[in-house]
C-alpha cells in the first residue's frame, strides 16, 4: 500500500512517478504524469488500484498524520 510506504520511507509510488516525470521533462522526454504512474505501478494506476488498494486502518492513517506533523 502507498500508506505503508510512506509511513516507512517518507514517500510513495505517486510521489516516484512525479519525479520521474519531472526526470523526463528535465531531458525533454514526452511522458505525462498518467504514462509515469503506469511505468512506476507496471499498469495503470486505475486498474492497480482496484487490483490491489484496500482502505487504510485507522492505525496507518494517524502514523502518517503524526509524521506529517513533526
Amino acid at each position: 500500500q502507498n500508506i505503508d510506504l510512506m509511513n516507512l520511507a517518507n514517500f510513495c509510488r505517486n510521489c516516484l512517478s512525479k519525479w520521474y516525470k519531472a526526470a523526463a521533462d528535465a531531458k525533454g522526454v514526452d511522458l505525462d504524469y498518467e504514462g509515469a504512474r503506469e511505468l512506476i505501478y507496471g499498469m495503470p494506476y486505475a486498474e492497480w488500484k482496484e487490483k490491489y488498494q484496500t482502505a487504510a486502518t485507522s492505525e496507518k492513517l494517524t502514523k502518517m498524520k503524526e509524521k506529517a506533523d513533526h
